[in-house]
């Protein structure tokens, strides 16, 4: 029998060796293969180190195609090399893109830019740009592709804590280092990929800190003397929910949806520490629960304050930036306060009534509630050329597109396995599957609550990783046989679907790297009116 995998709250593990008539041939394949120390080793790297080369390769070739501002890198590459250059976001001059792009990267004015969104997602773009140069397209966009390729390795860590299972790990990240809306986010310089990392990496370290929580719980009570206890232990010492709220705090000085997340893992935290202590035999593990989540509150929420905060580092000790001086000092209690922090207070006031009043109309503007259908996908970029122009050898003339598109089979399989991973949890309690489930509320749910807002699709890259981890739970069960089915039937369905999903991705891969291709081609691609 396997041992039951490292993540606490897991359900028992299957048995690993099945009655020789219940074998199918690549049972005892992955068998003989894992046999051997030197086997399992050899696969605990390979796995990973293939999957995402792959995801990087298809995140890093040709990225400075098209050499232009493509959709929002207008606000986001120029304000990140200002802000690189002199620690704010800067104006620039009208219609300065076309000079941008041509190399005319020093014309911004100095006057300090209202920008909407916090520091950190334009330093990673700027350190890039910095790297390579801010006239490279390749230097725009090479920190997004790399934190885009890191993500899919994260999901491999992840998934591997969860579960144990090598196999396990290597669908779901193997799913999304091919699914185009992470690659599409991942070759433009936007902040969503930047903030889908650290979402994920504050998952991942939220059941780190729960597998070691338990231990440590289960260790501490049997030190106790007695057989029954009124109250058990606070634990303090916890770095991977230390390193938790660090990483929380990095994706809210991305984007501000990064709190949604901050607060889902602290209640995450507080549900599991109560159901821990009360299986634990706990008498008073109510109160008990709150008082270590009084303690979880102090290890989550003020380290990621201090990320935040000093991700406003270069507005802070400069006196450029949008609103940085001329604010109106406090008074009363808050005298006290800096002015820099006055300052800075009056900003984010300003920042919170923009996001919540943003209702401009936008033609690729797409509610939370249609993100499900997929209904529509925001074009990122369009272009047409004729034979002979701009190098175009296509008889009929060249068509580039970039459509943040997710893989439609991926998508929408993993809708399905979502809600299936729901009734699993229902009626099973399994503890994996809630903290899967609580990273895809959190970067999904909040947007519910803002249905005149104008918002995109795109900004569910940072649910994907969520989707494919219940698509890898849903899939690990038809593997195993489900009613009634031999469980080389379901291994069979299994590997043509993951087969299917290598297909899609094939076919929609020039229309998410902007890959000429001839018109008719790309209109194949439009499965629905919305679509276009």
């Amino acid at each position: 029998m396997i041992t039951a995998p490292p993540y606490a709250g897991a359900v028992t593990a299957v048995p690993a060796v099945l009655p020789s008539e219940d074998r199918t041939r690549l049972d005892q394949w992955r068998d003989a293969l894992l046999a051997s120390p030197r086997g399992a080793r050899l696969w605990r790297w390979l796995a990973p180190t293939i999957i995402t080369l792959v995801a990087a390769v298809l995140r890093l070739i040709d990225i400075g195609n098209p050499h232009q501002l493509v959709f929002d890198e207008t606000y986001y590459v120029k304000d990140s090399w200002s802000q690189w250059v002199l620690g704010y976001p800067s104006q620039w001059p009208t219609d300065a893109d076309p000079s941008f792009a041509a190399g005319d990267t020093d014309i911004f004015t100095g006057v300090g830019s209202y920008v909407v969104h916090p520091p950190l997602g334009r330093i990673l773009i700027g350190a890039g740009m910095a790297l390579l140069g801010p006239d490279s397209a390749t230097g725009w966009r090479l920190s997004a592709a790399l934190f885009g390729t890191a993500t899919v390795l994260l999901v491999y860590l992840f998934a591997r804590t969860l579960t144990g299972s090598i196999p396990f790990a290597a669908v779901a990240s193997g799913l999304i280092a091919i699914d185009g809306l992470s690659i599409v986010l991942s070759r433009i310089a936007l902040l969503d990929v930047f903030l889908t990392f650290f979402v994920v990496l504050t998952l991942w370290f939220v059941a780190l800190d729960r597998t070691r929580a338990t231990d440590r719980l289960a260790a501490r009570i049997a030190a106790l003397p007695g057989s029954t206890h009124t109250w058990g232990p606070v634990l303090w010492d916890r770095p991977w929910l230390l390193a938790a709220g660090a990483a929380a705090g990095a994706a809210t000085a991305v984007k501000w949806s990064g709190l949604y997340v901050l607060a889902a893992v602290g209640v995450y935290a507080v549900v599991t520490d109560a159901l821990a202590r009360r299986r634990a035999g706990i008498v008073q593990w109510p109160v008990d629960a709150v008082r270590q989540g009084l303690v979880s509150f102090v290890l989550l929420v003020p380290i990621a304050a201090v990320v935040y905060l000093a991700s406003w580092s270069g507005w802070l000790f400069t006196s450029g930036g949008w609103g940085r001086t001329g604010g109106i000092p406090a008074t009363g209690l808050w005298a006290w306060v800096p002015e820099p922090l006055q300052n800075l207070w009056a900003y984010h006031q300003q920042i919170y009534a923009f996001h919540v009043g943003l209702v401009t109309p936008h033609s690729y503007a797409s509610p939370a509630w249609q993100w499900p259908l997929l209904i529509r996908p925001t074009s990122m970029y369009w272009h047409q050329d004729d034979v002979g122009v701009n190098g175009c050898a296509l008889p009929a003339g060249c068509t580039e597109a970039i459509s943040s598109l997710a893989n439609p089979l991926i998508w929408w399989a993993g809708i399905a396995a979502s809600v299936y991973l729901l009734v699993r949890f229902v009626m099973k309690r399994d503890g994996r599957y809630a903290l899967v489930l609580t990273g895809l509320a959190a970067t999904y749910l909040p947007w519910l609550l803002y249905p005149e807002r104008t918002i995109f699709q795109f900004y569910t890259v940072a649910m994907v990783p969520f989707l494919v981890l219940a698509l890898a739970f849903a899939l690990q069960d038809i593997a195993r046989g489900v009613r009634g089915a031999s469980r080389a039937s379901g291994q069979a369905i299994v590997v043509v679907f993951l087969v299917v999903c290598v297909g899609v991705s094939a076919f929609w891969y020039p229309v998410w790297a902007g890959l000429p291709v001839p018109y008719e081609f790309w209109r194949l691609h439009n499965w629905l009116p919305s679509w276009i």
